[in-house]
């Protein structure tokens, strides 16, 4: 089904990329990727891409002198494509401000922790240093200071005894491909409100999911 026209951007395998592919290709979801960008083209999500036959292309920022050439360059391809939504899933780059507002409320990111705790790199480790017992991921608006800007969704996950870094980041992980498709579907249908930098949801779900606000409606768990 035809419908809201995403842009992908990643730097590397692409997990969430798939996730997103596996929930346009569901039947009733109301957004299609209409293309696929990576900075390095030996991302393994391009191959995933590729083989459900979503347009790709390689934009190496390593061609570019500076930052504002390489974002200029991500501009123009996605808007030679349509995109309507732009999706962060593992892109390794930071945008400059002049992008970030270009695509003001149009250019959305996960992130593997509940924000605004544990910014930045290295989250599972912040989490772990920090004690706590819940931890998750977030998807936001992006705003030009980094993981910052509204929260669309998140996703609860717990951390257990014995954890460390990778078995919290593949815990995490599951959430997120839950999480992200969930997030761009509220989007898609019109039901996210910006007002005064914070997110409402028109018509929310009841509470069919505990650890993901808002929750999947329950025709889509």
């Amino acid at each position: 089904m035809a419908g809201l026209r995403l842009g992908i951007l990643i730097s590397g395998r692409g997990s969430n990329l798939r996730a997103l592919i596996d929930s346009c290709n569901a039947p009733g979801y109301p957004a299609e990727i209409a293309l696929v960008i990576a900075n390095r083209s030996g991302a393994e999500g391009l191959k995933y891409a590729a083989a459900a036959g979503i347009p790709t292309q390689v934009i190496d920022h390593t061609a570019f002198p500076d930052r504002a050439g390489f974002d200029n360059a991500l501009d123009r391809a996605l808007r030679q494509a349509r995109v309507q939504l732009v999706c962060l899933a593992g892109f390794m780059r930071l945008l400059t401000p002049g992008f970030v507002e270009a695509w003001r409320d149009a250019l959305v990111n996960i992130h593997p922790s509940l924000l605004p705790s544990f910014r930045g790199l290295h989250s599972h480790r912040q989490a772990l240093a920090a004690g706590v017992r819940i931890t998750g991921c977030t998807v936001h608006y992006v705003r030009a200071e980094t993981d910052t800007g509204p929260i669309v969704a998140q996703a609860a996950v717990p951390v257990l005894a014995g954890d460390d870094e990778d078995s919290l980041a593949l815990r995490v992980l599951g959430a997120e491909h839950r999480c992200y498709p969930e997030a761009v579907r509220l989007i898609a249908q019109g039901r996210v409100r910006l007002e005064r930098e914070r997110v409402f949801i028109d018509e929310p779900a009841s509470p069919a999911a505990i650890l993901i606000n808002p929750p999947p409606t329950p025709a889509d768990l």
